[in-house]
């Protein structure tokens, strides 16, 4: 294939028995191997023809007419006019037939006759500036001007009889910045990331989080995208690196330490810290404790074993932590300032402005807690308020293990 190639302005003229102006047009890239026929498909595409039925019809300037090859035969054969020297655009060169200068016509559908100008440029365009991989047909690559429908419609069931329909008062929704519409895209939901992770099944868990928000649910989500690195490493890796892009924005506490443990999975490298099976769950639900009860617990560096420090209290655990003091670490209970804090960082994420102003005055203040849950019942945000603090309370386990040297996932 030659390296120069021809540009060629096409401008629309008329069609319908009506002049254009201004005139709509667009530039073309054509190389010495296409054909009248492949020049005739991109105009027809580039100038938004839908309905291809009808004849497309190339005249050169010294009245040659380049068309399909049964209408040749038609154009050669008429009565009227000059005997025509017709060709089939199939088989027929553009570059061979016109040169830098010249103008010829394009008309296509010969009952509405939409005419076109075509100016071969002065200019070559070398196609190796301007594709990364070569076309294997005409390429507009400059254009102006709105098309008009090729039969005249201005909205589908326009037949030139009736007046402009009114204008919709609210926007199309597709308009909108984001569509679909954020809110209206479902929630993950934990019970499914649970299960598919406690059975192992990353096909579970990848149909679990396509199409879900998942932002609640990142340190709840860690342990399954470890195990789906294991089993399919090409269909998770999209969504881990999606994980820890949300991560790193985000900086809840325990996502450092979260991103760290998935990154170096994503990297086929060893998992930071001691390589110990602790129930981040228990863990969490040992720390946070229930209704401000909890003083925190042990960890058992040997097995695992999360420990509540009122079992240890009440002398219950069996276990002489004096004898053997390097086998088990204290890890304090969570604060009142961290639910605080989890309410604070839950209403700052909320889309709706208002509701997020409400969320904000209600935290405010004595009685903060008890206001926070009307509010959370009044706006139907209980489920989702549920998940968010869940996902907090793993990611300050997580900095537990952390801070203890053991893995985070």
């Amino acid at each position: 294939m030659a390296k120069i190639w021809l540009s060629i302005d096409v401008e629309l003229l008329s069609g319908k028995g009506n002049s254009l102006w201004p005139r709509p047009g667009r530039t073309f890239a054509v190389g010495p191997a296409h054909t009248f026929a492949d020049f005739a498909e991109a105009i027809n595409s580039a100038f938004a023809r839908w309905d291809l039925s009808h004849l497309s019809v190339f005249t050169l300037a010294d009245g040659r007419v380049i068309t399909d090859e049964a209408s040749a035969e038609e154009f050669s054969a008429s009565e009227f006019g000059p005997v025509q020297e017709t060709f089939d655009f199939a088989r027929v060169k553009v570059a061979r037939e016109v040169k830098p200068g010249d103008e010829f016509q394009f008309t296509f559908d010969l009952g509405d006759n939409w005419t076109h100008r075509c100016a071969v440029s002065e200019w070559k365009i070398d196609p190796n500036l301007i594709f990364d991989a070569m076309p294997d047909h005409p390429v507009a690559i400059w254009g102006w001007g709105a098309m008009p429908d090729q039969y005249g419609r201005r909205w589908a069931t326009d037949d030139g009889s009736e007046p402009t329909p009114p204008e919709p008062d609210a926007a199309d929704p597709m308009t909108q910045v984001v569509w679909p519409d954020e809110d209206e895209q479902p929630f993950v939901d934990a019970r499914e990331i649970r299960a598919a992770t406690a059975t192992k099944d990353a096909d579970r868990l990848f149909t679990a989080v396509r199409g879900k928000h998942i932002d609640e649910a990142l340190h709840l989500l860690g342990a399954g995208l470890s195990m789906a690195l294991d089993q399919d490493r090409d269909s998770a890796k999209p969504i881990v690196v999606s994980v820890l892009n949300r991560l790193t924005c985000r900086e809840f506490p325990g996502d450092s330490e979260l991103l760290e443990a998935l990154a170096a999975r994503l990297r086929g490298e060893p998992t930071p810290g001691i390589d110990l099976d602790v129930d981040i769950e228990m863990l969490s639900m040992t720390h946070e404790g229930s209704f401000d009860e909890s003083d925190g617990g042990y960890l058992d560096l040997r097995t695992g074993e999360v420990i509540d420090s009122m079992v240890v209290d009440y002398g219950d655990s069996g276990i002489d932590f004096d004898e053997d003091t390097d086998r088990f670490v204290r890890f304090d209970g969570a604060e009142t300032k961290d639910g605080w804090n989890d309410m604070y960082a839950f209403v700052s994420g909320l889309r709706d402005p208002e509701v997020r102003d409400r969320g904000l005055m209600a935290i405010e203040g004595r009685g903060a807690f008890r206001r926070f849950r009307r509010f959370t019942d009044d706006h139907d945000l209980g489920d989702r308020w549920f998940q968010f603090s869940e996902d907090r309370k793993y990611g300050r386990a997580r900095l537990i293990l952390a801070e203890n040297g053991i893995r985070v996932v």
